[in-house]
Order: C-alpha cells, then sequence, then structure tokens
C-alpha cells in the first residue's frame, strides 16, 4: 500500500489551523507536517506542540522554530534601509513575515520529503498572495494547498461544528464571532474586521494591545539615541544589540510612550479596500531614527533617488513580490546607498510621537561652515547664487516671454 503524501502546514496552533490540520489528514488523505514560528508575536508558541501531538501527529512531524533574529535581520533590517511604507503610512509588518515562513514551509517540505505545503490564508486577503507567491519563487514545482478556498466551512459557526464533530478543543472566547482577528510579530500586531468594518468609527480603546493611549503616556518625554552602522541599528543607548533585541527593547519604549498607532483604510492586492489598525512602536522609532542618520549621511541625489523608489519597494513587498528579480535588483541599489549610513540619532519620545532631536556622524555632509548666517570666512560665496539662478531661470523666462507674446 502506498504512503500518503505529505503536506507542510503552516500552524499557529489556533482553531482555524487545528481545524485545517485535521481536514488536511480527514478529506484530503495527506500525512501532516506542522511548523510552527516564533517570530516575536508575544505569546508562548511552545502549546502548539501539544495541540499537534493531541491530534496525532508524531514528534519528527511538529517543527517549531524561534526565527527572531533572522526575521529582524534578514527582512525587517533590509525593507527599513529603504524606508518602506505602503501607500505612505503602513510599515508593512504583516508583509515581511511572509517570506520567511514560505521560506522555511519550502525548506521543511525539502527537508521532510513533503509534496504539498498548506497555509490558513482566506481568499479574501493579501496573505494568499504573499505565502503562494514566495513558495512558488523559491519551488517552482511545489502545490500549495489553501482551505478557504475549497472547504463549505463558510462561517465561524460551521468551523467549530466540523472541529467539534473531530474532537478538536474549541476554547471558550472562540465561540461566537470574533469581534476583530489579529496578527502579530516582532514588528508590529495589526486588527482588522468586525468592530473595525466601518471606517467612519474610531478603533476602540480595546483594540490596542501594544501600545498606551498617548493620552495616558509620561508627561515627561524620556530622550534616546540609536546607533547605525551601514544603514542598520547596532546600540540603544550606547549599548550594542543584536537586530531582534534592538527592536524588543523599542518596542518597550514605544509601547510605554504610546508610539506606533496607525488607523488605515489600505488597497488589497486583490483589489478591495479594507481598514485595519496596526501597532509597530519599536518600528516606528526605528524608521524615524533611520531618516535622521539619513539626513546628513546621505548625498541630495541619493537621498531623493531612494525616496522615489520607496514606494515601487514597499508595494513589491505589500503584494508578496519579496524574491522577485526586481525586489532583489531595488534592494542591491538600496544597500549600496547606506555605506556611509553611520552614526549616532538622538530622539525624543513623548505621548505618540518619537521626534528626532539631534544627529552625528563620522561620514555627516552638513557642513556648519556653508549654511551659518554668520562670517563663513569664504566657505560660500553668495554671488555664485546670481550666475545660478539665472541658468536655472532661462527656460522659465522664455516659457514666459513667448506666452506674453502670443
Amino acid at each position: 500500500m502506498a504512503q500518503p503524501q505529505k503536506v507542510v502546514l503552516a500552524y499557529s496552533g489556533g482553531l482555524d489551523t487545528s481545524v485545517i490540520a485535521k481536514w488536511l489528514s480527514v478529506e484530503r488523505g495527506l500525512e501532516v507536517v506542522t511548523f510552527t514560528a516564533d517570530l516575536g508575536q508575544g505569546e508562548e508558541i511552545e502549546p502548539a506542540r501539544a495541540k499537534a501531538k493531541a491530534m496525532g501527529i508524531p514528534d519528527n512531524h511538529i517543527f517549531i522554530e524561534d526565527l527572531r533574529e533572522e526575521f529582524v535581520r534578514d527582512f525587517v533590517f533590509p525593507m527599513m534601509r529603504a524606508n518602506a511604507r505602503y501607500e505612505g503610512d503602513y510599515l508593512l509588518g504583516t508583509s515581511i513575515a511572509r517570506p520567511l515562513i514560505s521560506k522555511r514551509l519550502v525548506e521543511i517540505a525539502h527537508q521532510t520529503g513533503a509534496d504539498f505545503i498548506a497555509h490558513g490564508a482566506t481568499g479574501k486577503g493579501n496573505d494568499q498572495v504573499r505565502f503562494e507567491l514566495s513558495a512558488y519563487a523559491l519551488d517552482p514545482d511545489i502545490k500549495v494547498i489553501a482551505p478557504w478556498r475549497e472547504w463549505d466551512l463558510t462561517s465561524r459557526t460551521a468551523l467549530i461544528a466540523w472541529a467539534e464533530a473531530h474532537q478538536i478543543q474549541v476554547p471558550k472566547d472562540k465561540r461566537g464571532d470574533s469581534p476583530f482577528s489579529t496578527d502579530a510579530n516582532l514588528l508590529h500586531t495589526s486588527s482588522e474586521g468586525k468592530v473595525l468594518e466601518d471606517p467612519w468609527q474610531e478603533t476602540p480603546d480595546y483594540v490596542y494591545s501594544r501600545t498606551v493611549n498617548p493620552e495616558d503616556a509620561p508627561d515627561t518625554p524620556e530622550y534616546i539615541t540609536v546607533d547605525f552602522e551601514k544603514g542598520d541599528g547596532v546600540a540603544l543607548n550606547g549599548e550594542a544589540m543584536s537586530p531582534a533585541t534592538l527592536l524588543a527593547a523599542l518596542n518597550e519604549l514605544g509601547r510605554k510612550h504610546g508610539i506606533g498607532r496607525l488607523d488605515l483604510v489600505e488597497n488589497r492586492f486583490v483589489g478591495m479596500k479594507s481598514r485595519g489598525m496596526y501597532e509597530t512602536p519599536g518600528g516606528e522609532i526605528y524608521a524615524r531614527a533611520h531618516r535622521g542618520i539619513e539626513q546628513i549621511t546621505l548625498d541630495r541625489g541619493a537621498g531623493h533617488l531612494k525616496d522615489e523608489l520607496m514606494p515601487r519597494y514597499a508595494e513589491l513587498i505589500y503584494n508578496g513580490f519579496w524574491f522577485s528579480p526586481e525586489r532583489e535588483m531595488l534592494q542591491a541599489a538600496i544597500d549600496h546607498s547606506q555605506d556611509k549610513v553611520t552614526g549616532t540619532v538622538r530622539l525624543k519620545l513623548y505621548k505618540g510621537l518619537a521626534s528626532v532631536v539631534g544627529r552625528k556622524s563620522p561620514f555627516s555632509l552638513y557642513s556648519e561652515a556653508h549654511v551659518t548666517f554668520e562670517d563663513d570666512a569664504g566657505a560660500y560665496d553668495q554671488k555664485d547664487a546670481e550666475g545660478f539662478i539665472k541658468l536655472n531661470g532661462l527656460r522659465l523666462r522664455l516659457l514666459s516671454r513667448r506666452n506674453r507674446d502670443a
């Protein structure tokens, strides 16, 4: 008798992915391998092992991995070098996690001889696209199963009934409709659905989990410094830290001061608009600091070109094209720009704001001798400005004469 084919499932240990694990076994006849990633979501992931074992999955088919350092070092930091914000606001916390999860799904599939990978993303959202585009970029022959696009469990009631029929424990807080859904990792927490679906209504306080209300934040500002080397953060207040440790420390500072809240209506890649609430406390501080050090170390031409490239780069990540050649090409240009982005930024944290108040670098392009309102000792000849203005104004004068005489 032939052995059943294997599938590697992105498994959180929650109700949805537990139902998917059992469904893949019962309805599709597949041997299930589970993969649970610790991306700094702020909750214990080891219970996922016990839940998987309770469904009959053997120990050698249960993969639980701490990917926090890889996540920040190889995905978050490269994205932050680009100052990437989707549609000008969103720091891409969910988007940037998906390619890493897909990468490990494919690698575990190869390791275990699995034919399929599976995920719990719905057919309405962006994550299905991100998971699958990443997987196909890494293995063109991999097969993907997306149960939410296949099964007839189209409501929470149907899902719970199926779980109970197959002896899957249903936590009390999962009964009935959830007021909103969340996704979390070391970079952010996102919330959407139900109470957030009316874009006119303010986000209720109980939705926020990563930040205090800015109105309740300390009345005294806190000053911090972040050190950068070649565009990446390396120290907080002079203390050297690994990428994940630095982001975690900034998260705590951001939580305390109510920094990083974003209420956004965005354009999903699949075509619809959606309203979500994002909390990115450490990421917002870090992003402000990175722009601060670039202000004195990047040439104007390089800096302005980066700002032109950023929307395209951010859109590629949002749409799931992390492993595409165009994203890699843009990354090469961005990384080249960071060679001298080294130095220290001082920030003021106060009631929801992270403000850059100081910056210094051994590679600074800022020249006090040239910008001073005092005697510049010949560093800049103001008479040179006359010819500069006339040359730049020549075409405007010609246009003006033509239009006047027409």
